[in-house]
C-alpha cells in the first residue's frame, strides 16, 4: 500500500468505510498525493481530443463565436473552460476566434482548474495568445453574474460517482474498507432507497447502478446561469446517451489499466458520463438542451473534413498525420461514437451549430 493508501486506511479506521465518491475525491485531489494535484495528467496516461489535432479546438472556438453571435453578441460575457488540461483546446479556440475580434473583446476568460501544476502549464500555453486569463478553483457564484459561454471537454468523467449493487435485501452502496493492510470493496449492510429511471428496465441481482450527484449538481448550476443570464455550454465527453446498468469506473496509470484501489493517487480514475442525467439536470434548471449526439457527427457538421482539407493543402508533408487525426476524432470505432456532445442554451435561442 502506498503513502496515500495508508492515509486512506487510517481515515477508514477512524471514521468508518468511505463511499467511492469520497475515495475518488481523495485519490484525485489530495493536495500532497492526489493524481491531478501532483502531476501533469494530460498526456501522462491518456490523450484528449485537443491533443490529437488543432482542428478540434478550432471548431470549438468557431462554435463559441457562432452561439455568441446568435444571441446578439452580449458584452460583457464570460468564457469558461472546466478542466483545461494543458490549455491546448482554449489556445486553439481563441486563435480561431480571432476572426471575430468583437467576441474576444467581449469575453472575460476564466479557467476552472484546481491543480497548481496544470495552472502553470495553462498560463504558459495561453500567454502566447495575448488574452488576459484568470483562474478559479471551482465553478461557483463568482461566475454566474453575466452571459456564460462554457466548454467542458473530458471533465465530467472525472467527477466522483457513487455505486449501488442490487442484492436480495435491496440496493446497497458499494463502499471502501481497509482489510489486512489493503483497501477493499464491501457493501453497506443497510439498503439505500434510490430512484432508478424506469427506462433502465428491471435489473438482476448483482446489477450495478452508477450515479454522480456532483455531475448533476454542476450541470444544474451551469444551466441555471445560462437560463437566467444567457450564453451556452458545450459538454464533450465519453459516455452514454441512455446508460443502463453496469460498472464503468476505471483506473489508468502508466498507460495501462490498473486496479481501482491498487495505488491511490498514482492512477487516473474516471467513469462513463451519463448524459441523460446531465440533460435532465439542465432541463430542471430551466435551460434547453440539445443532444447528446455522437462526437463524430457533431464534428462533421461543424466542417472538420473541410478544415482537414485546407490544412493538408497548406501542409503537404502532414497529409498522413492529418488524416489519422481526422479518423481518430470522428470514426465510430475510435472516438466518434463513444464520445458525445451535449449543448445547453436558453429557451428561445437558435439551435447551436452541430446539433
Amino acid at each position: 500500500m502506498n503513502v496515500l493508501g495508508r492515509r486512506i486506511a487510517s481515515l477508514i479506521a477512524a471514521q468508518g468505510p468511505l463511499s467511492i465518491a469520497q475515495f475518488m475525491a481523495i485519490a484525485l485531489h489530495d493536495p500532497q498525493r492526489g493524481y491531478y494535484a501532483t502531476r501533469e495528467a494530460i498526456g501522462a496516461d491518456f490523450i484528449t481530443a485537443p491533443e490529437v489535432s488543432q482542428m478540434f479546438g478550432e471548431l470549438v472556438g468557431l462554435w463559441l463565436v457562432q452561439v455568441w453571435q446568435d444571441q446578439g453578441g452580449p458584452s460583457p460575457a464570460r468564457l469558461v473552460e472546466l478542466g483545461p488540461g494543458r490549455g491546448t483546446l482554449l489556445a486553439d479556440a481563441l486563435r480561431a476566434a480571432r476572426m471575430k475580434p468583437e467576441f474576444l473583446a467581449a469575453v472575460e476568460v476564466v479557467l476552472v482548474e484546481s491543480s497548481p501544476v496544470m495552472r502553470r502549464l495553462q498560463a504558459e500555453k495561453l500567454a502566447q495568445g495575448g488574452m488576459k486569463i484568470s483562474f478559479a478553483a471551482q465553478f461557483g457564484q463568482g461566475l454566474t453574474d453575466r452571459p456564460l459561454f462554457l466548454v467542458a471537454n473530458e471533465f465530467f468523467d472525472a467527477l466522483p460517482i457513487r455505486q449501488y449493487v442490487r442484492t436480495e435485501r435491496g440496493w446497497c452502496e458499494r463502499m471502501i474498507v481497509a482489510r489486512d493492510e489493503d483497501l477493499a470493496f464491501a457493501l453497506s449492510p443497510v439498503p439505500t432507497a434510490i430512484s432508478i429511471p424506469a427506462a433502465r428496465g428491471q435489473p438482476e441481482i448483482g446489477a450495478v447502478y452508477e450515479v454522480s450527484p456532483a455531475a448533476g449538481a454542476l450541470a444544474e448550476e451551469i444551466a441555471h446561469t445560462i437560463a437566467q443570464q444567457g450564453g451556452a455550454a458545450l459538454i464533450l465527453d465519453y459516455g452514454y446517451a441512455e446508460a443502463g446498468f453496469g460498472e464503468t469506473l476505471q483506473a489508468v496509470g502508466r498507460h495501462r489499466f490498473a486496479g481501482l484501489l491498487e495505488s491511490p493517487g498514482e492512477a487516473d480514475l474516471s467513469a462513463h458520463v451519463n448524459f441523460a442525467e446531465l440533460a435532465k439536470a439542465a432541463q430542471d434548471a430551466g435551460a434547453a438542451i440539445y443532444g447528446p449526439v455522437d462526437q463524430g457527427g457533431f464534428l462533421e457538421r461543424l466542417g472538420i473534413r473541410e478544415r482537414a482539407e485546407r490544412l493538408k493543402r497548406a501542409n503537404r508533408t502532414m497529409t498522413a498525420t492529418i488524416d489519422a487525426a481526422l479518423h481518430r476524432l470522428t470514426d465510430p470505432q475510435a472516438m466518434g461514437r463513444l464520445f458525445k456532445a451535449l449543448a445547453i442554451a436558453p429557451h428561445g435561442a437558435p439551435v447551436p451549430p452541430g446539433f
